[in-house]
């Protein structure tokens, strides 16, 4: 009991907030009295809606990997060397140097991904920059591996840029890495190609290498296309994180890589090569016949299907979009441009009896049946996180909702 109670008392240092936990704590708030259906834009799961659903060609590869029975047992946990070699091969498309399939390690998911990342940069002592707002999973996982953390901003006027000033100003001989998302998750940012540049030259001049998160890869629809980070390999060294979980709309197949995007070879000594083979030994990586069905997924699946989804996300973005702006107490500092969520900004001098982002999600979850994410689980108080990536009459009967719930809470004064 006295060691729980010490490792109790040193996690308290962290931050409690999962997005998880929220969202439970949430769906507990909601009154089943009320009569409305509940509708839920807190997390990025597409799959809970009829338009949102994967290629046949997953299926069946799966289908037939399974039926095969020459994939019931362990994989090297590393991973399937077929399915390493269609990862290697699928993100070298868009770079200008080609990854093998030793550069790339099979996780569970881009959350174990994200914890490989940091146990490798993890030292005594040692600091990470992370993205505020950002994915909560980073604070949780740099805990655990004893790693400060030091956030710097994202700014909303710039289309949530990274503020690269701050982050030198962060910066100092005991950090380790740099942590960017693109396509943004919370911000439904897409970072342009100039940008993500100047990012890896103060990767550079600071000596550390970026983790590069691009889960939400290619689902791009505004202005800016995708660009993987991998493309600055040269300048400084990425460890690029991603899986199959958006684009393909798999998120329970828990299949994603950690990726050394490193032509120079920064990260290729043999003694940091062998960490990560035995620090794999102690994963469990995904089933077996999941991996077997990678390389035929990434092959077969046809662009057709990659138009449809993003051109669902662009309809159901503009939707919350054009939405939001009838809506009074919140603003978006900028239209989506990509992943499946946008950043709201909630006006609380306008609103008279809500005290802060935590208390409007749970009144609302409570009398509108509409579970949205507070954006202090995100790490930015006094926003909120909507998801899009739902189908379009639920999404404007939510929005509706939330409507009606702002108007409710307006002050009379601001009415007229």
């Amino acid at each position: 009991m006295e060691n729980g109670t010490v490792l109790n008392h040193e996690m308290e240092t962290a931050s409690t907030i999962t997005i998880k936990g929220i969202l439970s704590l949430l769906m507990q708030n909601v009154d089943e009295k009320n009569g409305k259906r509940l509708i839920s834009l807190g997390i990025g799961d597409p799959t809970v809606y009829s338009c949102f659903h994967t290629t046949h060609v997953a299926g069946e590869a799966v289908a037939e990997a399974l039926q095969s029975e020459k994939f019931n047992g362990y994989s090297p946990t590393v991973g399937l060397p077929q399915t390493r070699r269609a990862i290697a091969e699928y993100l070298s498309c868009d770079l200008p140097y080609k990854l093998s399939s030793d550069d790339v390690f099979v996780t569970s998911g881009c959350t174990q991904a994200i914890d490989v990342a940091l146990a490798m940069l993890g030292r005594p002592g040692a600091n990470i920059l992370l993205p505020r707002p950002g994915f909560p999973i980073y604070e949780l996982c740099a805990t655990f591996r004893r790693l400060e953390v030091r956030y710097f901003d994202l700014l909303p006027k710039k289309g949530w840029e990274v503020d690269l000033d701050s982050v030198e100003a962060l910066a100092d001989q005991n950090t380790v890495g740099l942590v960017i998302i693109n396509p943004g998750n919370p911000c439904g940012n897409v970072y342009s190609y100039q940008h993500l540049k100047r990012i890896a030259e103060t990767a550079e001049k600071l000596k550390i290498p970026v983790v590069a998160d691009e889960v939400y890869g290619h689902l791009a629809f505004g202005d800016n296309p995708f660009v993987p980070m991998g493309l600055f390999g040269s300048i400084v060294p990425v460890l690029t994180l991603g899986s199959l979980s958006k684009r393909w709309i798999v998120p329970g197949w828990r299949l994603g890589w950690f990726v050394m995007s490193d032509p120079c070879g920064m990260f290729k000594n043999p003694k940091i090569i062998e960490r990560i083979k035995k620090y794999f030994d102690i994963l469990g990586g995904p089933a077996t016949f999941i991996q077997a069905a990678v390389p035929c997924i990434i092959e077969q699946t046809d662009e057709v299907f990659f138009r449809k989804t993003i051109n669902t996300l662009k309809q159901t973005s503009d939707i919350c979009w054009d939405m939001i702006k009838e809506i009074p107490c919140i603003s978006c500092p900028q239209k989506p441009q990509g992943s499946m969520a946008v950043m709201i900004k909630l006006n609380l001098s306008d609103l008279e009896d809500i005290s802060d982002d935590i208390d409007f999600c749970f009144r609302l979850a409570k009398e509108e049946s509409v579970i949205i994410l507070p954006g202090t689980a995100v790490g930015l108080k006094n926003w909120l996180r909507i998801t899009f990536a739902a189908d379009p009459p639920s999404l404007k009967e939510a929005l509706g909702r939330l409507k009606s719930f702002c108007e409710r809470h307006t002050k009379i004064l601001q009415i007229y």
